[in-house]
């Protein structure tokens, strides 16, 4: 049975959200549009709660508009910003285009792929490699939701004033720093060669490998991100993009 009140049960938007089956403005739109079954009955009405255990299904109209949302891997370069244009740069989104788009893609570039595509994630203005964008909240949610543990590998080429981090210096990327007096997540770091760490993240601070390796006394001279979960950034060119493939999951 569907709860109508304000005090009993969670707002069906909400657990569709939690359970991934959509975002929570998405959720709200096809509850709006009648495309909303809570154990088998229609919902309409925004606001609606039911049990936490209740059965959820979104009618194929739905479920047909969600496989046809994009999701867009994109090999950023140093000079573009993830998200909004500031400070006179570009945002990253003006590199999708038609060629701009690896060769080979299964899929063809159409306008409506850029209706509500939006960053999954940041990358910083300085920094290359794959950055995720998605007109999808479902990926959005399993990238950069508040319980995400999706990971981020980066390969960062360092500069030790005073010749080379020591062991100590190394324990502490890995395990111990705080930033805004927060402190990190545990990390995987390690020697990729003399002069390049690896880095393995499940959260993403602003600015937070650079300013972890200034906690150390390390320079960042260069950052890419290689690999976000199972999804590696390849041989995708620099400044070219390709769809998400269907097999791909993060």
């Amino acid at each position: 049975m569907i709860v109508m009140n304000d005090t009993q049960g969670e707002r069906i938007s909400k657990l569709m959200a939690a359970r991934g089956l959509c975002s929570r403005r998405e959720a709200d739109a096809y509850i709006e549009q009648g495309l909303v079954y809570v154990n088998g009955e229609k919902v309409t009405q925004l606001g609606t709660r039911c049990a936490p255990d209740a059965k959820i299904e979104l009618a194929s109209r739905a479920q047909n508009r969600q496989a046809a949302l994009a999701t867009i891997l994109l090999h950023k370069p140093v000079g573009y910003v993830s998200g909004q244009a500031e400070d006179g740069y570009q945002p990253a989104v003006v590199l999708v285009k038609p060629d701009t788009q690896m060769a080979g893609d299964y899929q063809r570039f159409r306008p409506q792929h850029l209706k509500g595509l939006a960053p999954a994630g940041r990358l910083d203005i300085d920094s290359t490699g794959l950055l995720i964008l998605t007109q999808d909240g479902r990926v959005a949610r399993q990238l950069i939701g508040e319980h995400s543990e999706i990971e981020k590998e980066y390969l960062v080429r360092v500069e030790c004033a005073g010749g080379r981090l020591d062991e100590a210096g190394l324990k502490r990327l890995n395990h111990g720093l705080s930033l805004d007096g927060k402190p990190l997540k545990k990390a995987k770091v390690s020697w990729q060669n003399e002069d390049q760490l690896r880095f393995i993240l499940k959260e993403g601070r602003k600015r937070q490998i650079r300013r972890m390796c200034e906690l150390v006394g390390l320079r960042v001279t260069g950052l890419k991100r290689v690999r976000i979960g199972r999804v590696m950034l390849g041989d995708l060119p620099p400044g070219q993009w390709r769809f998400l493939k269907p097999e791909e999951k993060f």
